[in-house]
């Protein structure tokens, strides 16, 4: 495969064999970079081949064997080194197999990392990710860079560094899933927007959540820059020990070193300097959650160099992100908004309070083990939220919070077509139906993508 990457070119995998465990999107494109860099591929997932789409993209590729639906513990026999998705958590027994047979496991993100030949700008948190590296990658391009926007935002890793050259620039969206097995990863800056209860079910405690976060950073030489949300306590607290130099953002204070409000404007202090980005009315993205992820797209726009008219520019054109408190249509005078993007009840808590309108939310899908308590709170306190429409396996969980909170305006759904349905009764002229469920699709869905999508061919067919 031609490649402008040399550290593709050196083929580093010649003579190597790699068990890639997990046939999704990123063990697909894990294997193709494996293959570009001289090695030779085993391909495995529980799976039957039927089961997955675009196998065609990886058959005229030599040195992959695919064994899909087959017994693996022949191939840890074969194998150099194990390579695994984010999906699949470190204690799988696949996983726990290959660590038995002495093999290295790496996870996609760490693999990709070490074939990356230019700048990456890193992103985790619990909320605003994709926001943040969609609108920093706006600003990148937009400042003459070519630049890839990947990894936990849907687009692997390991497809940037098949394209990469040493004058592009890399964004990746990094989850806490990624960092569980990221080792040399080492970004040239990385920020952590905000840290809230999530993936609880996985990791087992907050301890754990934000020991995984905060190694974003571990890597990170004084060369290097960590940005992080002043006004969190929590991110706040992981500037200790870090050996990066500390861009702040804050919407509430102002900062030392970073980007902060002052009288309605975006204002970036580095170096002894002051400019003037932009009032925060010009923010074309709506709601208070988007001002921080503003703030610290621009705290990292400024580590690339980016001029302040460009970033200025981008924060006044840019349009927001699939899936994320996004205008699908209006229907007889409502405006239906998707947020699939919405899998946490913190999430869910930013795009209530962005609402402006009578609105109706459909909450719901698989529970995380998070409580749901402060989002009832919150549904309570707003003047806007006038009915909800629960479905899902959490459908439960979140009818005893919100009763619990004396909200009585609550309906039950057999499915995301009723719950829309249902909404679409209840809704008001001139006001809004919000779909921010507040919890993991996987109860009826693949992803967040695709209930997305499900809930916006729903609401074209009304």
């Amino acid at each position: 495969m031609p490649t402008k990457n040399p550290l593709i070119e050196e083929k580093p995998y010649t003579n190597k064999t790699a068990l890639i465990i997990g046939m999704a999107r990123s063990g697909q494109a894990a294997a193709k970079l494996v293959h570009a860099a001289g090695g030779r591929v085993l391909l495995y997932d529980r799976k039957k081949g039927e089961e997955f789409e675009y196998l065609s993209m990886l058959a005229d590729l030599e040195d992959i064997n695919w064994h899909l639906g087959e017994d693996i513990n022949p191939l840890y026999r074969e194998a150099d080194f194990s390579v695994i998705s984010p999906g699949i958590p470190p204690t799988a027994p696949d996983i726990q197999g290959a660590v038995e047979a002495g093999l290295p496991v790496y996870g996609e993100l760490e693999l990709a990392s070490t074939l990356i030949p230019c700048p990456v700008y890193a992103v985790t948190g619990t909320n605003g990710k994709t926001t943040t590296v969609s609108l920093l990658g706006d600003m990148l391009k937009k400042g003459g860079f070519l630049t890839h926007v990947a990894g936990n935002i849907g687009y692997p890793l390991s497809a940037s560094a098949l394209l990469a050259t040493p004058d592009d620039r890399i964004v990746v969206e990094v989850s806490s899933f990624q960092l569980e097995t990221a080792i040399t990863f080492h970004p040239t800056a990385a920020a952590v927007l905000n840290i809230t209860p999530d993936h609880l079910d996985r990791h087992g405690s907050m301890e754990a959540y934000i020991a995984l976060k905060k190694r974003v950073f571990q890597n990170m030489t004084a060369q290097d820059t960590a940005v992080l949300n002043q006004d969190d306590a929590l991110c706040a607290g992981m500037a200790e020990g870090i050996r990066a130099r500390v861009l702040w953002f804050s919407r509430k204070n102002e900062v030392s070193q970073g980007t902060f409000l002052r009288e309605g404007q975006i204002v970036l202090r580095a170096s002894g300097a002051e400019k003037i980005i932009c009032p925060v009315e010009e923010i074309k993205i709506p709601g208070q959650h988007n001002v921080e992820n503003a703030l610290a797209a621009v705290a990292l726009a400024s580590v690339a160099g980016i001029p302040a008219p460009v970033i200025r520019h981008s924060l006044r054109t840019f349009p927001g992100v699939e899936h994320r408190i996004e205008y699908v249509r209006e229907v007889n005078d409502v405006w239906y908004i998707n947020d699939s993007k919405g899998t946490n009840p913190d999430s869910t808590q930013k795009a209530v309070e962005a609402m402006q309108v009578p609105t109706v939310l459909i909450l719901g899908g698989r529970d995380k083990k998070t409580s749901f308590e402060a989002l009832a709170e919150t549904i309570r306190l707003s003047p806007n939220i006038h009915h909800i429409v629960l479905m899902g396996e959490a459908a439960d969980v979140l009818e005893k919070a919100l009763r619990g909170k004396d909200i009585d305006s609550i309906s039950l759904a057999s499915s995301l077509e009723d719950a829309i349905y249902q909404a679409k009764e209840k809704a008001a002229r001139n006001g809004a139906v919000l779909f921010s469920p507040a919890c993991a699709s996987f109860d009826m869905f693949n992803n967040y993508e695709e209930r997305g999508r499900c809930f916006k061919a729903i609401v074209q067919a009304l």
